[in-house]
């Protein structure tokens, strides 16, 4: 089944803390310069929502996305295309709540490039991951950045140089997957992973995700003393982290505010 023509190609949905980000464009969920603005619009819509602890993002069909669409890299198209690119990873860069990629098929260049901007990846057995560009003469720009940072420089450049996709287990193996799950049951299993995270404090995991971005740049003291001032300034001012402590002290359940 294809996209209707006309129809909006993202679905962006919030309930009970979780903003679920779709990109609908069946069967194969090419992305279009118009898309990544629309998805760039939708998490910078989905940051600025107290509701909001949680963003998963996923993709309508068997496919995750097969990248972007070649059709916008030529011509007098790819200027605004690479520009609509660029502002999507900024776009990613400032989400502050935890972004989970749910991947179900096939996520190839600029769909895998879309995941590495994510900060946690559940896949389906049946799903594979690759960054095809060189075999059409061209590189990926963010995957050059972010791969090399996420599964190390020489499986990046493996990735990379080649062309050639990996299945779910081999991203699981070198770091690119955080679980993997039987295509049977993939979506609840993934919501049940996902709700793990919504039952934790959200002040804290905006907190903690800040901490690793703040630190990740930095030489080793530099980071130790960026973090620390984050825990002692900021994360130890919220309720939640006053109420975390108390609670296991007293031996309850915590009751979270998210601030």
């Amino acid at each position: 089944m294809s996209a209707v023509p006309g129809a909006p190609l993202l679905r962006t949905e919030v309930a009970e803390g979780r903003a679920r980000i779709v990109l609908d464009r069946p069967p194969v969920n090419v992305l279009t310069t118009s898309m990544m603005t629309d998805l760039a619009g939708a998490l910078r819509t989905v940051s600025g929502d107290s509701r909001v602890r949680v963003v998963t993002l996923s993709a309508a069909g068997k496919t995750f996305s097969a990248g972007v669409d070649v059709a916008d890299h030529v011509g007098d198209k790819l200027p605004p295309m690479m520009e609509a690119l660029a502002d999507l990873f900024r776009a990613l860069e400032g989400v502050p709540q935890p972004l989970v990629a749910i991947v179900q098929g096939a996520c190839l260049g600029g769909g895998l490039e879309l995941v590495l901007g994510c900060d946690l990846v559940l896949a389906s057995e049946r799903a594979s991951f690759g960054q095809p560009e060189i075999k059409l003469g061209v590189f990926a720009p963010p995957a050059t950045v972010l791969l090399p940072r996420l599964i190390g420089e020489r499986r990046a450049a493996g990735m990379l140089l080649l062309g050639e996709s990996i299945d779910a287990l081999q991203a699981e193996r070198i770091g690119l997957v955080h679980q993997v799950f039987p295509a049977d049951g993939f979506e609840s299993a993934s919501d049940a992973w996902v709700a793990k995270l919504l039952a934790l404090s959200g002040a804290a995991l905006a907190r903690a995700k800040a901490a690793l971005a703040a630190s990740r740049a930095l030489p080793l003291r530099a980071a130790h003393e960026r973090v620390h001032d984050l825990y002692m300034n900021d994360l130890m001012r919220t309720e939640d982290a006053t109420e975390g402590l108390s609670s296991f002290v007293a031996k309850r359940p915590p009751v979270w505010r998210h601030r």
